[in-house]
């Protein structure tokens, strides 16, 4: 029997894969309440699976495990962020990597990832064999697509699909945005609410007027939010895959992204890639694409071809195929 880790299921990436990589899976969710990835949960995570046999698989969609555990298991790191993006995590997370993370990357049966460039990663950090560790990929959601409702707001605008955390670049965003000299022609909309900091460097620039923040948006507004934008703007410092990029491509949305990480492996030739440390290339970026009509018809016909490629039956059926060939099969009566 499989037992899985339901608690990972949401809106954001890790709960987009969880939702469609558990839909089809034959398990018995573990009987824990509270996130994952909280304080000790690896503790109480223990407990909750220490009636499970050597017959038996737990599987997590998530970088929880267990401290130990009598079943096989096999889990999924998403990115490193948390050791390459220090200023991201924390000294008791960190903790858990060098400890407990790293450790079961040896005990564990598999490992899953999402990408080519986090495969890499992971295999170089933990020293395992490069054949414990698959990338399944990512897809994109039916909902996302060129035709649908689009949003309106007063004026045409940039879209920023990103969190306030620092790898996320949006400091030189706005600048960027700033020195791109283009504020009169579309403003800049970022996804969720301000802070003090990102306010104060707005006000610094005299964007105040031209830069937005549209609070909590439901998983089911982004696809119109894509839609409405001129192009999404996404120059973040760090991804293990980079799910806005796609999603925008596969709205028809052309798309200025990093030149780093797993980006380049999503985007293909079908995005604007930038140096995420340089403002003066995110800002030149950013005036083509605004400027530029012809190079978005361009930009947008080559993102939907992308996006195409990638389909969430694919990730479910290699991580399934993983999960299959480390279960034991119960005898045929």
């Amino acid at each position: 029997m499989i037992y899985a880790d339901q608690r990972w299921i949401g809106e954001h990436g890790i709960g987009r894969f969880a939702r469609h990589v558990l839909s089809t899976l034959d398990y018995r969710p573990i009987k824990l309440n509270g996130h994952p990835a909280a304080p000790f949960d690896a503790w109480r995570l223990t407990r909750a699976l220490r009636g499970l046999s050597n017959t038996d698989l737990f599987f997590s969609p998530g970088y929880n495990t267990p401290l130990t555990c009598p079943a096989p298991f096999i889990f999924t790191i998403h990115d490193l962020s948390h050791i390459h993006c220090p200023e991201n995590s924390s000294p008791l997370i960190r903790l858990y990597y060098s400890t407990i993370l790293k450790r079961n990357c040896h005990r564990a049966a598999a490992i899953l990832t999402v990408s080519d460039f986090t495969r890499a990663q992971i295999i170089e950090w933990a020293g395992v064999p490069s054949e414990k560790v698959v990338n399944v990929g990512c897809g994109v959601d039916a909902a996302y697509r060129p035709d649908g409702t689009v949003y309106t707001f007063p004026f045409p605008y940039l879209l920023c699909v990103s969190n306030r955390k620092p790898h996320k670049n949006e400091f030189r965003i706005v600048e960027a945005f700033a020195k791109a000299g283009i504020s009169s022609q579309v403003h800049l909309v970022f996804i969720g609410h301000t802070t003090s900091e990102l306010s104060d460097c707005i006000a610094q620039h005299g964007l105040d007027t031209y830069v937005h923040f549209t609070g909590v948006v439901p998983e089911s507004q982004l696809p119109s939010l894509y839609r409405g934008a001129r192009a999404l703007i996404f120059p973040s410092l760090y991804e293990g895959f980079g799910l806005p990029v796609l999603e925008a491509m596969a709205c028809g949305t052309p798309v200025v992204t990093s030149n780093v990480t797993a980006m380049p492996e999503v985007a293909g030739d079908a995005a604007l890639l930038v140096n995420p440390a340089s403002v003066d290339e995110i800002a030149q970026a950013t005036r083509q694409i605004v400027c530029d009509s012809a190079l978005r018809a361009q930009l947008r016909e080559t993102g939907l071809a992308r996006a195409s490629n990638f389909f969430w039956r694919s990730t479910i059926a290699k991580a399934q195929n993983v999960l299959s060939a480390n279960t034991i099969q119960p005898p045929k009566s």
